[in-house]
């Protein structure tokens, strides 16, 4: 759904301005620190939060951080969200989505998202925009990068969310909706018959980047799946969508050419279009190198460095062109959720990795 534009009048307190402590005028995103006291003001709505589903690079920088220790994890996330008034990891610069329930409801939201109070939402805006106060921090799910927490978050008229649907399971679809914006922009990018790479593909975006690829690019079209974990391999394969998969780490971009060339047998490799959905640092040079002069890449992974994109194609002498990953796309996530109940082999994956938390 298209959000209406505000006027000029309303458009400093529909993006959340009035709630920037740090620096005086920021956009709520970039500024360092938040007003994140628990009490709706005029054209806010107050959420519930049950959980935070944290970016995936966010995550792995503080897993890694904390020695996967978490008590430390939760010292760590708590000092975040203490001294920015929101969930914005300053290493990572990104932050993830919550799930929570309606408990203010400004009236114009609840026109344009159709919501009452009581209703169980996800955002679709990242934490680093959000005023967030947490009580505490209940749980942490290691393998899934979701923290179960106690706590309030403020939402702008500006700001975009789903509600949860009916069909599918909650971990599920925050899983889904958290990094929705990548199979939706595969949609906009991706041709029939085009040769096509995922970078990452074992990932939770990369698993429905290549149903969305499948759908996309037809039976005419290639898609080969890179990854670097050899479980998520097996998913991937599991998966049947992808027509050649490669081993490989995107740090090391070199060695993961070779990789993907001798996966596709000497034949020509290098991809119309390059999906890079990796989470860690350091993946930029790899995907140039996959991808054909004039090709298109997509960095999707909030780990990218888009300087060193930029100039490592400039480097290579390589004239592609590169798009940012913007995870907003006006469907709000139907495109992702509808791909989860298209491809049952995909929904079983979610299910094993995300599974329902057991009722307390």
């Amino acid at each position: 759904m298209l959000l209406p534009l505000p006027t000029d009048q309303d458009l400093p307190r529909s993006l959340g301005i009035h709630r920037v402590l740090e620096p005086c005028g920021s956009l709520p995103q970039p500024a360092w620190k938040l007003d994140n006291t628990p009490i709706a003001q005029v054209g806010e709505t107050l959420v519930d939060v049950h959980a935070l589903h944290i970016d995936s690079a966010s995550f792995t920088q503080i897993a890694s951080v904390s020695q996967r220790d978490p008590q430390r994890m939760r010292a760590h996330l708590l000092d975040i969200v203490a001294q920015r008034g929101k969930m914005h990891n300053p290493t990572t610069g990104s932050g993830g989505v919550l799930i929570g329930t309606i408990l203010e409801l400004d009236e114009q939201f609840a026109v344009m998202h159709t919501l009452a109070i009581g209703d169980t939402i996800v955002s679709l805006t990242s934490l680093s925009w959000l005023p967030l106060y947490l009580e505490s921090i209940e749980t942490i799910h290691l393998e899934r990068s979701e923290v179960e927490v106690r706590g309030k978050a403020i939402f702008f008229r500006s700001n975009p969310l789903a509600k949860l649907p009916r069909d599918l399971p909650q971990p599920v679809v925050v899983a889904a909706l958290d990094v929705a914006g990548a199979p939706s922009r595969v949609y906009q990018l991706a041709q029939p018959g085009q040769r096509v790479t995922v970078i990452g593909a074992g990932g939770t975006a990369g698993l429905l980047t290549l149903c969305a690829l499948r759908e996309r690019i037809g039976p005419q079209g290639e898609i080969l799946a890179v990854e670097y974990s050899e479980r998520a391999l097996q998913d991937v394969a599991a998966l049947g969508v992808a027509d050649v998969i490669a081993q490989g780490d995107a740090t090391q971009p070199l060695e993961l050419v070779q990789r993907t060339r001798d996966a596709c047998r000497g034949g020509d490799f290098l991809a119309d279009l390059t999906i890079n959905v990796v989470n860690v640092p350091h993946s930029e040079f790899a995907s140039i190198l996959l991808t054909k002069p004039d090709g298109r890449i997509l960095f999707f992974s909030m780990a990218t460095s888009f300087t060193g994109a930029a100039l490592g194609a400039e480097g290579i002498a390589r004239q592609v062109e590169m798009h940012i990953g913007n995870g907003y796309m006006p469907d709000c996530g139907d495109v992702a959720l509808q791909l989860l109940r298209d491809f049952p082999a995909l929904l079983s994956i979610f299910n094993r990795r995300f599974p329902e938390r057991p009722p307390a």
